[in-house]
Protein backbone atom coordinates (compact mmCIF):
# COMPACT_ATOMS: atom_id res chain seq x y z
CA UNK A 1 0.00 0.00 0.00
CA UNK A 2 2.87 2.34 0.80
CA UNK A 3 4.42 1.63 -2.59
CA UNK A 4 1.11 2.48 -4.25
CA UNK A 5 0.85 5.82 -2.46
CA UNK A 6 4.44 6.77 -3.23
CA UNK A 7 3.78 5.99 -6.89
CA UNK A 8 0.51 7.94 -7.06
CA UNK A 9 1.73 10.88 -4.95
CA UNK A 10 5.47 11.27 -5.61
CA UNK A 11 5.74 14.98 -4.74
CA UNK A 12 2.85 16.01 -2.48
CA UNK A 13 -0.18 14.23 -1.09
CA UNK A 14 -3.00 15.66 -3.16
CA UNK A 15 -6.71 14.99 -3.01
CA UNK A 16 -8.60 13.81 -6.06
CA UNK A 17 -11.62 15.83 -7.12
CA UNK A 18 -14.97 14.55 -5.93
CA UNK A 19 -16.77 12.37 -8.43
CA UNK A 20 -20.46 12.15 -9.13
CA UNK A 21 -23.03 9.38 -9.53
CA UNK A 22 -21.83 7.44 -6.48
CA UNK A 23 -19.47 5.30 -8.54
CA UNK A 24 -15.98 4.33 -7.59
CA UNK A 25 -13.25 6.00 -9.56
CA UNK A 26 -9.59 5.73 -10.32
CA UNK A 27 -9.95 8.83 -12.49
CA UNK A 28 -6.91 10.57 -13.94
CA UNK A 29 -8.39 14.06 -13.89
CA UNK A 30 -6.10 16.80 -12.59
CA UNK A 31 -6.07 16.83 -8.82
CA UNK A 32 -6.67 19.99 -6.88
CA UNK A 33 -3.49 21.55 -5.45
CA UNK A 34 -2.23 20.01 -2.24
CA UNK A 35 -3.23 21.87 0.89
CA UNK A 36 -2.57 21.31 4.57
CA UNK A 37 -5.21 18.82 5.68
CA UNK A 38 -6.05 15.87 7.89
CA UNK A 39 -5.88 13.34 5.04
CA UNK A 40 -2.13 13.90 4.88
CA UNK A 41 -1.94 13.42 8.63
CA UNK A 42 -3.67 10.05 8.75
CA UNK A 43 -1.86 8.73 5.65
CA UNK A 44 1.57 9.76 6.89
CA UNK A 45 0.80 8.23 10.28
CA UNK A 46 0.63 4.95 8.37
CA UNK A 47 4.10 5.71 6.98
CA UNK A 48 5.31 6.68 10.46
CA UNK A 49 4.20 3.33 11.87
CA UNK A 50 5.72 1.50 8.91
CA UNK A 51 9.05 3.26 9.34
CA UNK A 52 9.13 2.45 13.06
CA UNK A 53 8.15 -1.16 12.42
CA UNK A 54 10.54 -1.92 9.55
CA UNK A 55 13.34 0.56 10.20
CA UNK A 56 13.35 1.36 6.47
CA UNK A 57 14.34 5.00 6.05
CA UNK A 58 12.51 5.30 2.72
CA UNK A 59 9.28 5.74 4.66
CA UNK A 60 10.74 8.39 6.95
CA UNK A 61 12.15 10.25 3.96
CA UNK A 62 8.74 10.21 2.29
CA UNK A 63 7.11 11.69 5.40
CA UNK A 64 9.74 14.39 5.56
CA UNK A 65 9.36 15.25 1.88
CA UNK A 66 5.60 15.53 2.21
CA UNK A 67 5.89 17.84 5.23
CA UNK A 68 8.69 19.92 3.74
CA UNK A 69 6.30 20.88 0.94
CA UNK A 70 4.42 22.88 3.59
CA UNK A 71 6.79 23.81 6.42
CA UNK A 72 8.76 26.97 5.74
CA UNK A 73 12.16 27.68 7.30
CA UNK A 74 10.56 29.95 9.92
CA UNK A 75 8.07 27.27 10.98
CA UNK A 76 5.03 28.79 9.30
CA UNK A 77 2.79 26.39 7.40
CA UNK A 78 1.87 27.00 3.78
CA UNK A 79 -1.93 27.15 3.17
CA UNK A 80 -2.70 26.90 6.94
CA UNK A 81 -4.82 29.57 8.65
CA UNK A 82 -4.95 29.35 12.44
CA UNK A 83 -7.96 31.63 12.83
CA UNK A 84 -10.21 29.27 10.88
CA UNK A 85 -10.11 27.20 14.10
CA UNK A 86 -10.62 24.04 12.06
CA UNK A 87 -9.61 21.10 14.24
CA UNK A 88 -9.05 18.99 11.09
CA UNK A 89 -5.92 21.05 10.44
CA UNK A 90 -4.22 19.89 13.64
CA UNK A 91 -3.87 16.25 12.53
CA UNK A 92 -0.61 16.48 10.51
CA UNK A 93 1.04 17.89 13.64
CA UNK A 94 1.70 14.32 14.73
CA UNK A 95 4.14 13.95 11.86
CA UNK A 96 5.81 17.24 12.81
CA UNK A 97 6.45 15.85 16.29
CA UNK A 98 8.05 12.74 14.78
CA UNK A 99 10.25 14.84 12.50
CA UNK A 100 11.29 17.19 15.30
CA UNK A 101 12.19 14.38 17.67
CA UNK A 102 14.19 12.61 14.96
CA UNK A 103 15.94 15.58 13.29
CA UNK A 104 15.83 18.29 15.99
CA UNK A 105 15.13 20.83 13.26
CA UNK A 106 13.57 23.84 14.93
CA UNK A 107 11.15 24.55 12.08
CA UNK A 108 9.18 21.41 12.92
CA UNK A 109 8.84 22.44 16.57
CA UNK A 110 7.73 25.94 15.58
CA UNK A 111 5.09 24.52 13.26
CA UNK A 112 3.89 22.14 16.00
CA UNK A 113 3.77 25.07 18.42
CA UNK A 114 1.54 26.91 15.98
CA UNK A 115 -0.94 24.02 15.92
CA UNK A 116 -0.82 23.82 19.72
CA UNK A 117 -1.62 27.54 19.81
CA UNK A 118 -4.72 26.85 17.74
CA UNK A 119 -5.91 24.41 20.41
CA UNK A 120 -5.25 27.06 23.06
CA UNK A 121 -7.79 29.37 21.43
CA UNK A 122 -10.11 26.80 19.80
CA UNK A 123 -13.72 27.74 20.64
CA UNK A 124 -15.30 25.40 23.17
CA UNK A 125 -18.68 24.27 24.46
CA UNK A 126 -19.73 25.54 27.87
CA UNK A 127 -18.33 22.34 29.34
CA UNK A 128 -14.98 22.73 27.58
CA UNK A 129 -15.25 20.50 24.51
CA UNK A 130 -13.59 21.74 21.33
CA UNK A 131 -15.92 22.97 18.60
CA UNK A 132 -15.23 21.06 15.40
CA UNK A 133 -14.70 24.29 13.47
CA UNK A 134 -15.32 27.97 14.12
CA UNK A 135 -17.96 27.90 11.38
CA UNK A 136 -19.67 24.92 13.06
CA UNK A 137 -20.49 26.57 16.40
CA UNK A 138 -21.35 24.56 19.53
CA UNK A 139 -20.73 21.27 17.70
CA UNK A 140 -18.53 18.36 18.73
CA UNK A 141 -18.01 15.69 16.08
CA UNK A 142 -16.52 12.24 16.67
CA UNK A 143 -14.06 12.94 13.84
CA UNK A 144 -12.61 15.86 15.78
CA UNK A 145 -11.32 13.64 18.56
CA UNK A 146 -8.89 12.03 16.10
CA UNK A 147 -8.08 15.33 14.44
CA UNK A 148 -6.95 16.99 17.65
CA UNK A 149 -6.64 14.43 20.42
CA UNK A 150 -3.54 12.33 19.64
CA UNK A 151 -1.49 15.40 18.64
CA UNK A 152 -2.60 17.21 21.81
CA UNK A 153 -1.65 14.19 23.94
CA UNK A 154 1.75 13.63 22.30
CA UNK A 155 2.64 17.34 22.40
CA UNK A 156 1.72 17.35 26.09
CA UNK A 157 4.04 14.42 26.77
CA UNK A 158 6.95 15.58 24.60
CA UNK A 159 7.03 19.08 26.04
CA UNK A 160 6.15 18.01 29.61
CA UNK A 161 2.95 20.01 30.00
CA UNK A 162 1.31 17.35 32.13
CA UNK A 163 -1.45 19.61 33.43
CA UNK A 164 -3.01 19.39 29.96
CA UNK A 165 -3.64 15.64 30.19
CA UNK A 166 -6.88 16.28 32.07
CA UNK A 167 -8.14 18.36 29.14
CA UNK A 168 -7.06 15.69 26.65
CA UNK A 169 -8.98 12.99 28.53
CA UNK A 170 -12.04 15.15 29.13
CA UNK A 171 -12.55 15.71 25.41
CA UNK A 172 -13.15 11.96 24.97
CA UNK A 173 -15.27 11.64 28.10
CA UNK A 174 -17.54 14.53 27.11
CA UNK A 175 -17.85 13.30 23.53
CA UNK A 176 -19.00 9.87 24.61
CA UNK A 177 -21.39 11.31 27.19
CA UNK A 178 -23.14 13.40 24.56
CA UNK A 179 -23.11 10.98 21.60
CA UNK A 180 -23.62 7.50 23.06
CA UNK A 181 -26.85 5.62 22.46
CA UNK A 182 -27.69 3.60 25.56
CA UNK A 183 -29.59 0.92 23.64
CA UNK A 184 -26.94 -0.02 21.07
CA UNK A 185 -23.79 1.35 22.70
CA UNK A 186 -22.96 3.04 19.38
CA UNK A 187 -22.03 6.71 19.03
CA UNK A 188 -23.89 9.24 16.92
CA UNK A 189 -21.73 11.21 14.48
CA UNK A 190 -22.06 14.56 16.25
CA UNK A 191 -23.67 16.61 19.01
CA UNK A 192 -24.93 20.18 18.81
CA UNK A 193 -24.92 21.83 22.22
CA UNK A 194 -27.23 24.59 20.96
CA UNK A 195 -29.69 22.09 19.38
CA UNK A 196 -30.17 24.67 16.61
CA UNK A 197 -28.89 22.67 13.64
CA UNK A 198 -31.50 21.08 11.39
CA UNK A 199 -29.68 17.77 11.73
CA UNK A 200 -29.76 17.89 15.55
CA UNK A 201 -32.35 16.11 17.68
CA UNK A 202 -34.30 18.86 19.42
CA UNK A 203 -34.07 17.07 22.77
CA UNK A 204 -30.59 15.52 22.77
CA UNK A 205 -28.72 17.58 20.15
CA UNK A 206 -27.48 14.34 18.56
CA UNK A 207 -27.23 13.75 14.82
CA UNK A 208 -29.52 11.00 13.48
CA UNK A 209 -27.29 8.14 12.30
CA UNK A 210 -24.39 5.89 13.37
CA UNK A 211 -21.85 6.61 10.64
CA UNK A 212 -19.04 4.06 10.60
CA UNK A 213 -16.03 6.24 9.87
CA UNK A 214 -16.94 8.77 12.55
CA UNK A 215 -16.73 6.01 15.15
CA UNK A 216 -13.57 4.77 13.44
CA UNK A 217 -11.83 8.12 13.90
CA UNK A 218 -12.86 8.23 17.54
CA UNK A 219 -11.77 4.66 18.20
CA UNK A 220 -8.33 5.11 16.60
CA UNK A 221 -7.89 8.24 18.70
CA UNK A 222 -8.69 6.33 21.90
CA UNK A 223 -5.96 3.73 21.39
CA UNK A 224 -3.44 6.33 20.19
CA UNK A 225 -4.01 8.75 23.07
CA UNK A 226 -3.35 5.92 25.50
CA UNK A 227 0.22 5.80 24.12
CA UNK A 228 0.84 9.16 25.80
CA UNK A 229 -1.53 9.40 28.76
CA UNK A 230 0.52 8.52 31.87
CA UNK A 231 -0.09 5.13 33.43
CA UNK A 232 -0.84 6.85 36.72
CA UNK A 233 -3.28 9.41 35.33
CA UNK A 234 -6.64 9.33 37.12
CA UNK A 235 -8.66 9.38 33.88
CA UNK A 236 -6.69 6.72 32.01
CA UNK A 237 -9.12 4.06 33.25
CA UNK A 238 -12.02 6.11 31.88
CA UNK A 239 -10.49 6.19 28.39
CA UNK A 240 -9.90 2.42 28.49
CA UNK A 241 -13.49 1.86 29.64
CA UNK A 242 -14.80 3.91 26.69
CA UNK A 243 -12.70 1.80 24.31
CA UNK A 244 -14.09 -1.37 25.88
CA UNK A 245 -17.70 -0.19 25.63
CA UNK A 246 -17.38 0.85 22.01
CA UNK A 247 -15.51 -2.33 21.02
CA UNK A 248 -18.23 -4.46 22.63
CA UNK A 249 -20.93 -2.54 20.75
CA UNK A 250 -19.16 -2.78 17.40
CA UNK A 251 -18.51 -6.51 17.75
CA UNK A 252 -22.29 -7.05 17.62
CA UNK A 253 -22.48 -5.29 14.25
CA UNK A 254 -19.52 -6.99 12.57
CA UNK A 255 -20.74 -8.53 9.31
CA UNK A 256 -20.30 -12.22 8.56
CA UNK A 257 -17.62 -11.16 6.07
CA UNK A 258 -15.66 -9.55 8.92
CA UNK A 259 -16.21 -5.91 7.97
CA UNK A 260 -18.71 -3.17 8.83
CA UNK A 261 -21.34 -1.18 6.95
CA UNK A 262 -21.40 2.52 6.09
CA UNK A 263 -24.32 2.97 8.50
CA UNK A 264 -23.41 0.49 11.18
CA UNK A 265 -26.79 -0.64 12.49
CA UNK A 266 -28.74 -0.89 9.20
CA UNK A 267 -26.98 -3.58 7.14
CA UNK A 268 -30.16 -4.78 5.45
CA UNK A 269 -31.56 -1.39 4.45
CA UNK A 270 -31.45 -0.83 0.68
CA UNK A 271 -28.44 1.16 -0.45
CA UNK A 272 -26.24 0.48 2.56
CA UNK A 273 -22.86 -1.10 1.80
CA UNK A 274 -19.71 -2.51 3.38
CA UNK A 275 -17.30 0.41 3.74
CA UNK A 276 -13.50 0.17 3.75
CA UNK A 277 -12.19 3.06 5.85
CA UNK A 278 -14.38 2.43 8.90
CA UNK A 279 -13.57 -1.27 8.75
CA UNK A 280 -9.82 -0.55 8.59
CA UNK A 281 -10.08 1.82 11.54
CA UNK A 282 -11.98 -0.67 13.67
CA UNK A 283 -9.51 -3.46 12.88
CA UNK A 284 -6.58 -1.22 13.77
CA UNK A 285 -8.07 -0.06 17.07
CA UNK A 286 -9.32 -3.49 18.15
CA UNK A 287 -6.02 -5.19 17.25
CA UNK A 288 -3.95 -2.56 19.03
CA UNK A 289 -6.30 -2.52 22.02
CA UNK A 290 -6.04 -6.30 22.31
CA UNK A 291 -2.26 -6.37 21.90
CA UNK A 292 -1.78 -3.77 24.63
CA UNK A 293 -4.19 -5.46 27.04
CA UNK A 294 -6.96 -2.86 27.01
CA UNK A 295 -9.44 -5.34 25.51
CA UNK A 296 -10.34 -8.90 26.41
CA UNK A 297 -8.32 -11.55 24.57
CA UNK A 298 -11.36 -12.73 22.60
CA UNK A 299 -11.14 -9.50 20.57
CA UNK A 300 -8.08 -10.94 18.90
CA UNK A 301 -10.42 -13.14 16.85
CA UNK A 302 -12.59 -10.11 16.04
CA UNK A 303 -9.54 -8.28 14.69
CA UNK A 304 -8.35 -11.31 12.72
CA UNK A 305 -11.77 -11.83 11.17
CA UNK A 306 -11.93 -8.13 10.37
CA UNK A 307 -8.54 -8.08 8.68
CA UNK A 308 -9.34 -11.13 6.60
CA UNK A 309 -12.51 -9.29 5.60
CA UNK A 310 -10.52 -6.23 4.53
CA UNK A 311 -8.40 -8.34 2.21
CA UNK A 312 -11.38 -10.17 0.70
CA UNK A 313 -13.77 -7.23 0.34
CA UNK A 314 -11.63 -4.19 -0.39
CA UNK A 315 -8.08 -5.02 -1.52
CA UNK A 316 -7.16 -5.51 -5.18
CA UNK A 317 -3.84 -5.92 -6.98
CA UNK A 318 -3.17 -4.41 -10.40
CA UNK A 319 -1.04 -5.71 -13.28
CA UNK A 320 2.01 -3.90 -11.89
CA UNK A 321 1.65 -5.60 -8.52
CA UNK A 322 0.45 -2.46 -6.74
CA UNK A 323 -2.18 -2.84 -4.03
CA UNK A 324 -5.36 -0.74 -4.14
CA UNK A 325 -8.00 -0.12 -1.48
CA UNK A 326 -11.53 0.14 -2.86
CA UNK A 327 -14.97 1.18 -1.52
CA UNK A 328 -13.99 4.13 0.66
CA UNK A 329 -16.58 6.83 1.24
CA UNK A 330 -15.15 10.06 -0.18
CA UNK A 331 -16.38 12.19 2.70
CA UNK A 332 -19.34 12.98 4.92
CA UNK A 333 -20.14 15.85 7.22
CA UNK A 334 -23.01 17.83 8.68
CA UNK A 335 -24.45 21.25 7.89
CA UNK A 336 -22.55 23.51 5.52
CA UNK A 337 -23.53 24.50 1.98
CA UNK A 338 -25.16 22.61 0.35
CA UNK A 339 -26.70 21.49 3.62
CA UNK A 340 -25.86 17.97 4.81
CA UNK A 341 -28.74 16.72 6.93
CA UNK A 342 -27.11 13.60 8.40
CA UNK A 343 -29.85 11.32 7.05
CA UNK A 344 -29.34 7.72 5.96
CA UNK A 345 -29.94 8.80 2.35
CA UNK A 346 -27.23 11.44 2.66
CA UNK A 347 -24.54 9.08 3.98
CA UNK A 348 -25.16 6.32 1.45
CA UNK A 349 -25.34 8.85 -1.39
CA UNK A 350 -21.76 10.05 -0.99
CA UNK A 351 -19.44 8.78 -3.74
CA UNK A 352 -16.86 6.04 -3.24
CA UNK A 353 -13.16 6.22 -4.09
CA UNK A 354 -10.25 3.91 -4.75
CA UNK A 355 -7.05 4.60 -2.77
CA UNK A 356 -8.73 7.35 -0.79
CA UNK A 357 -6.22 8.63 1.76
CA UNK A 358 -8.71 8.30 4.62
CA UNK A 359 -8.74 4.56 4.04
CA UNK A 360 -5.11 4.08 3.04
CA UNK A 361 -3.53 5.27 6.30
CA UNK A 362 -5.78 3.16 8.54
CA UNK A 363 -5.30 0.12 6.25
CA UNK A 364 -1.52 0.38 6.61
CA UNK A 365 -1.84 0.74 10.38
CA UNK A 366 -4.28 -2.17 10.60
CA UNK A 367 -1.88 -4.35 8.62
CA UNK A 368 1.01 -3.55 10.94
CA UNK A 369 -1.11 -4.07 14.06
CA UNK A 370 -2.31 -7.47 12.85
CA UNK A 371 1.27 -8.53 12.38
CA UNK A 372 2.26 -7.20 15.80
CA UNK A 373 -0.75 -8.80 17.47
CA UNK A 374 0.02 -12.24 16.07
CA UNK A 375 3.75 -12.31 16.81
Amino acid sequence: MAATIMAIHPDTLTVKPYVTHGKETTDTKPRRPANWNYEQGVTLKGFDDLWRYTGDKVYFDYMKKMMDAFIRADGTIRTYDLVEYNIDHVTPGRILLTLYQETHEEKYKKAADLLREQLQWQPRTKEGGFWHKHRYPYQMWLDGLYMGGPFYAEYTKVFKRDKDFDDVANQFIWMEAHSRDAKTGLLYHAWDESKKQRWANSTTGQSPEFWGRAMGWYMMALVDVLDYLPATHAKRKDIIAILQRLSTALEKYQDDTGVWYQIIDKPTVAGNYREASASCMFVYAIAKGTRLGYLDKHFKAVARKGYDGLLKNFVEKDADGLVHLTKTCSGAGLGGTPYRDGSFAYYIGEPLRVDDLKGVGPFMQASIELERMTQ
